[in-house]
This record gives structure tokens, C-alpha cells and sequence, in this order.
């Protein structure tokens, strides 16, 4: 049984060697090579016995590492008015449009939060023929403090409700779907 490992040990530290050398002469060759062309001109010119010598270096330049394409942005993490202006308002007009429902107006202000009446960012929607909705937020920012009010169209709201405040991470399919959810819950958007 010694022998045998005896044996096994030899055998690992040849190829260990073996492997050490191969890369080690991989890594000493040249980085440029120089190529010499000899053309003797035999012409009966005044130089009969003159020569041509070419030298030509070609070295061989460094791959440039492969650049990873850089990472874009989570729509999340842009900034406050880009992420509502941009992406959270066509998509969430997207999705009403098709439920077949038809939104008049639907916009970014900062202006006074319906009920409570303190300065904040409201997007406020009308949705034609049947609801419309406050979605606020206490500041420029996603993930702070947010509410909900909703009426019937020509009413004015009469409750506000909390919005997302369970959440650790806010994105925009989870703001979309909570949306839709607050209006199938009172049944202006759907059957319960």
C-alpha cells in the first residue's frame, strides 16, 4: 500500500512540474519579433555587391481588457421626477388602458395632498367615467412616506390611506399592481 502511494505522490509531482514548466515558458515568450529581409541586388549598377537590409518590428500590443458594458440604473434608483415622469406614469397608463379603462388627465405636482393638505408630490389621475386617485409622496423620493385618496369622478376624497408602508423595497411593478389593487378593492376598476 505504501508503494502505491509512493507511486501516486511521484506521478502528482511530475505533472506539477510538468505543468509549472508549460507555463512558465507561456508566459517568457517574446512580446515583438523582428523580421529581417535580405534583398541583394544583382543589377551591374555601380553597387554590384550592396545590400538591402528591412528591418520590421512588429510588436504585438497589449489585448485591451474587455470592458463590461456598464450597468444601467434600476429605474428605481434615477431620480425622483425622471423615475415618475418617465417610467411610472406611462406604465401605470399603460396598464389602465388595458383594462379598457381611459384616463383624462394624469400628472406630477407638488402641490397640497387632498385631505390632509400639506405640501407634497401628488400624482393625481382621472380616470374617465369612473374614479380618480391621489398617489402622494412626502418627498422627491420613492421610498419615503406615501398615500392614497380616492373618489368618484366629480366627488372629492374622503379618505386618505396609507400606501406601501410595509415594504423595504419599492419598485415599479409593485407600486403599479398596489395601485390596481386600491381600485379593484372599491370596485372601480373591476368585480371584486
Amino acid at each position: 500500500m505504501e508503494e502505491n502511494l509512493n507511486k501516486n505522490n511521484k506521478v502528482n509531482a511530475e505533472i506539477s512540474d510538468n505543468t509549472t514548466k508549460s507555463n512558465s515558458e507561456e508566459i517568457k515568450e517574446p512580446k515583438s519579433e523582428k523580421v529581417i529581409n535580405m534583398d541583394i541586388n544583382n543589377d551591374n549598377s555601380e553597387n554590384n555587391s550592396a545590400s538591402k537590409v528591412v528591418k520590421k518590428n512588429e510588436i504585438d500590443t497589449p489585448d485591451k481588457p474587455i470592458s463590461k458594458p456598464k450597468k444601467e440604473l434600476p429605474v428605481e434608483k434615477k431620480p425622483f421626477q425622471e423615475f415618475i415622469n418617465v417610467h411610472l406614469i406611462p406604465a401605470l397608463t399603460e396598464e389602465l388602458n388595458l383594462r379598457g379603462l381611459e384616463i383624462n388627465n394624469i400628472n406630477l405636482t407638488n402641490t397640497s395632498r387632498p385631505i390632509a393638505g400639506d405640501k407634497c408630490w401628488v400624482i393625481d389621475c382621472e380616470i374617465k367615467d369612473t374614479c380618480n386617485f391621489w398617489l402622494s409622496f412626502e418627498k422627491d423620493d420613492i421610498s419615503s412616506l406615501k398615500s392614497i385618496s380616492l373618489s368618484k369622478p366629480n366627488q372629492r376624497p374622503s379618505i386618505i390611506e396609507s400606501f406601501l408602508i410595509d415594504e423595504k423595497r419599492i419598485t415599479l411593478k409593485l407600486i403599479i399592481s398596489r395601485v390596481l389593487q386600491r381600485l379593484n378593492g372599491q370596485k372601480l376598476i373591476g368585480v371584486n
